[in-house]
């Protein structure tokens, strides 16, 4: 579980990052969560635009989209949805305190 100070350092760090997924009109299917969890193995942090045709807000998926694809919801702001995965590699983890 992250606490409050890695979530604010991850969120810092993925303002920089691009948004690589996309949920629209047909929300949170297989091909998105197998994508974002191989994502998630090569980056550890992961950025997701909620589109205006979605049906739900990104707050409202970000615990579906953490649950399944076993991340930490980091923060849901506006339309992006950041979501972070420790991974074997020596990523990110060395910058969070």
């Amino acid at each position: 579980m992250l606490t409050s100070k890695q979530r604010k350092e991850l969120e810092a760090l993925a303002n920089s990052a691009e948004t690589i997924f996309q949920i629209g009109k047909g929300g949170v299917n297989e091909n998105l969560i197998t994508s974002v969890k191989e994502a998630l193995m090569s980056r550890e942090l992961v950025k997701v635009a909620v589109l205006n045709n979605s049906e739900l807000k990104a707050k409202e998926l970000i615990g579906e989209l953490a649950q399944k694809t076993a991340a930490e919801p980091v923060a849901a702001r506006g339309n992006k949805i950041i979501l972070y995965k420790l991974s074997d590699k020596d990523g990110i983890r060395h910058l969070l305190s």
